[in-house]
């Protein structure tokens, strides 16, 4: 749970087709954390964990510039779609989600 970020899709929780799930699962995220804190007695997740905590928010912000450029060319595919475009550059931003992907999943792997 401590690696979810959900301010970088945050802008789905107002699309016509995707809001209503993306408010879903932001909900069960906040009830489940509430809980967990609720439950273990501690004011943050891995509380008791402080070097895996530091280590998780270490490799989430080398992700973080991963994440903004792959949500900025799925949107803009989305976009190119919508208008039924099939210009080049659409094929560009594809790769550019599948190659974001590789590092993503590398530095998560790594991550406590």
């Amino acid at each position: 749970m401590l690696k979810s970020f959900f301010p970088l899709t945050m802008h789905l929780a107002e699309h016509k087709k995707y809001g209503e799930i993306w408010k879903m699962i932001y909900g069960e995220y906040e009830l489940t954390r509430q809980y967990i804190l609720r439950i273990s007695g501690k004011t943050e997740l891995m509380a008791d964990y402080p070097i895996d905590q530091l280590s998780i928010q270490m490799r989430e912000r080398i992700m973080l510039p991963l994440l903004t450029i792959q949500q900025y060319a799925i949107i803009r595919v989305a976009q190119m779609e919508e208008a039924l475009i099939t210009a080049p550059v659409r094929n560009t931003f594809e790769k550019l989600v599948m190659r974001c992907s590789f590092g993503i999943i590398n530095a998560g792997r790594n991550s406590a």
